[in-house]
C-alpha cells in the first residue's frame, strides 16, 4: 500500500526521470530513502551519455547501497523509481538487500508506449557440464 510519503518520493523519482530525458538519456530516475523518508541517494539513467548499457539508475543505486550501507541499514530502505526495475536491476536490488521498491510505471505499461528495439532475442543453450561447474562453484557457498 502506498502512503503519502511514498507518493512524494515517487514524484521526485519522476522528476529525476525528466532530468535524465533532458540530458539526452532514456527518461528514468530513482532514489533510495530511509524508512523515515530521508533521501540517501538518487540517480538518473545515463546509458547514452555514459555509453554504458548498464547505467540504469536502479542498478547504480543498488551498487551504491551494497558498497556504502551496512546490511542492516540497506534492509530498511525503499527504492522509489519511475519505472519497474528490469530483470538486471531487480537482481541487483535483491542482492543489495533493499527492503522495498515503489515504482510509477510498470514494465507492461512501458511496453505499450516504448517502441520495440527490433533486436531479436539471443539464443541460450544450457545447462551443460553440471559436475565440472558444480565443483568450481559449490565450495564458495560452503564457506
Amino acid at each position: 500500500m502506498t502512503t503519502p510519503q511514498d507518493l512524494r518520493l515517487l514524484r521526485r523519482a519522476i522528476a529525476l526521470a525528466d532530468e535524465a530525458g533532458a540530458a539526452g538519456n532514456p527518461p528514468f530516475g530513482s532514489l533510495l530513502a530511509s524508512d523515515g523518508g530521508v533521501v540517501l541517494a538518487e540517480d538518473r539513467n545515463t546509458t547514452l551519455t555514459d555509453r554504458d548499457i548498464t547505467a540504469h539508475p536502479e542498478l547504480k543505486l543498488a551498487r551504491w547501497a551494497a558498497r556504502e550501507l551496512t546490511p542492516e541499514v540497506a534492509a530498511g530502505t525503499t527504492m522509489y523509481t519511475s519505472c519497474e526495475p528490469c530483470g538486471m536491476c531487480a537482481a541487483a536490488i535483491r542482492v543489495a538487500g533493499l527492503r522495498r521498491v515503489v515504482f510509477a510505471l510498470s514494465g507492461e505499461q512501458l511496453r505499450t508506449i516504448r517502441p520495440d528495439s527490433g533486436r531479436p532475442p539471443v539464443p541460450q543453450d544450457g545447462p551443460a557440464l553440471w559436475e565440472e561447474v558444480r565443483a568450481a562453484v559449490a565450495p564458495y557457498y560452503r564457506s
